[in-house]
């Protein structure tokens, strides 16, 4: 049997750093290709929107400075392109890159990647391949029992922090939500109960994680049961979250007299499913008017304006819409300043809007346990850049029970 030889060949390091430079450039060319394709795409999907002149209402607006991303090859710089949208206040919408997601741009730890990577549906004897590609080849090593030892010391963290003390809490407003993960659970209909809350001073806080079945009744119905058992006493004011929750079935049988305001955004896409791609656009821009409005019957109007013109050919949609009309629209009877913070339930969505579950779950299987842990984790980094309330000063009007109409206090309004 001829024997077969085998040669190595190493490349000189001139060349691996030539080498590396073209992997660079060609990995810089095609991120800004593909950026730009976006950045463009963002655009023109909000064409209508223009002025009383009939001018664009969002429109590109030169570059913003240029970064460093760490890839497996090395540091590329790129620069993105700014989006300006000439709206004001709170109609602007800021752009934000789905192919470089903010939250990953900003990770700085294992604390925060490894959470992210294990609820993107990575199985963590993956982890260590996963990491080299994403922060390269100097990357601290991550053996399995490494990853485990993490994994048992996340657990126990979470574990120790879901039975702690709640006594003396108080909550003025609470977001609540249901996420789905790209994991596969023990049970498909599995989910990831979240309840946060502001405090009195204005402050966002975690307040407990939970499995859940199906977002049900019973699963909210014993979350809610449990913080009260652990001192959780006083009824919050307000609670924003998805109306398909089981959660609003629970929440008067445990706080009989917090208020309820139906998420904009779950509503906004809830309502925009049910209608043709190409009439899309102009639903979205006349429920922003109505959630937009500085007054409730400013917004009744738009409201009926929306029943008026999609009623007779589009009735799943507007009804969709109408059910909830009341709890739409509760946020009017609290500060102007905290509306931002009410209609909808960003403080958690924006947590996890790079990993719930968007499609189809991956083909493997995640642990409930791990899983809760990984929430835990990622919600404490998360919290660290978490910012006050907007009108924080407020909040003592909001627990004292003072009335305020269309934002504004009743005896401003009288005066």
């Amino acid at each position: 049997m001829q024997e077969v030889t085998t040669t190595s060949y190493t490349i000189p390091s001139a060349s691996r750093d030539v080498l590396s430079e073209i992997l660079r450039e060609g990995a810089r060319q095609m991120l800004s290709t593909a950026i730009e394709a976006e950045v463009s795409e963002w655009i023109e999907s909000r064409a209508h929107l223009r002025d009383e002149r009939g001018h664009r209402q969002v429109v590109r607006n030169g570059h913003l400075p240029e970064r460093e991303i760490t890839t497996g090859i090395g540091p590329v710089k790129l620069r993105q392109p700014r989006v300006h949208d000439r709206r004001a206040g709170e109609e602007r919408e800021p752009f934000s890159s789905k192919i470089l997601p903010p939250y990953l741009r900003k990770t700085r730890s294992l604390e925060e990647l490894l959470p992210w990577l294990y609820l993107k549906g990575i199985s963590t004897g993956d982890f260590n391949e996963a990491l080299q590609s994403l922060v390269g080849p100097d990357c601290p090593g991550l053996s399995a029992s490494t990853v485990s030892r993490l994994l048992e010391g996340w657990q126990a963290e979470y574990q120790e922090w879901s039975k702690r003390s709640l006594a003396g809490k108080h909550y003025v407003y609470l977001w609540v939500d249901g996420i789905h993960f790209n994991i596969r659970l023990e049970e498909d209909r599995q989910c990831i109960l979240v309840l946060m809350g502001a405090t009195a001073d204005g402050r966002k806080e975690l307040i407990a994680i939970a499995d859940g079945y199906r977002e049900s009744e019973q699963s909210w119905m014993e979350l809610l049961l449990d913080v009260k058992s652990r001192g959780l006493v006083v009824d919050p004011k307000l609670a924003t979250g998805d109306g398909a929750l089981g959660f609003w079935k629970a929440l008067p049988q445990v706080f009989p007299t917090t208020r309820t305001q139906r998420c904009w955004v779950h509503k906004t896409g809830n309502v925009l499913d049910k209608f043709p791609k190409r009439l899309q656009p102009r639903a979205k821009e006349m429920l922003h008017d109505i959630w937009m409005a500085d007054s409730r019957e400013a917004a009744n109007q738009a409201f009926d304006l929306f029943l008026q013109t999609y009623g007779a050919k589009y009735p799943k949609a507007c009804g969709c819409l109408a059910k909830d009309r009341d709890e739409l629209l509760t946020f009017y009877d609290f500060p102007a300043e905290h509306w931002k913070h009410l209609r909808t339930t960003n403080p958690i969505e924006s947590v996890f809007a790079t990993v719930r579950l968007r499609h189809k779950r991956t083909k493997g299987n995640g642990s409930r346990k791990a899983c809760l842990a990984m929430v835990h984790q990622l919600m404490l980094s998360a919290a660290k850049r978490w910012r006050l309330l907007n009108g924080s000063d407020l909040l003592p009007d909001v627990i004292a029970g003072v009335q305020f109409t269309d934002g504004v206090k009743s005896q401003e309004v009288a005066a």
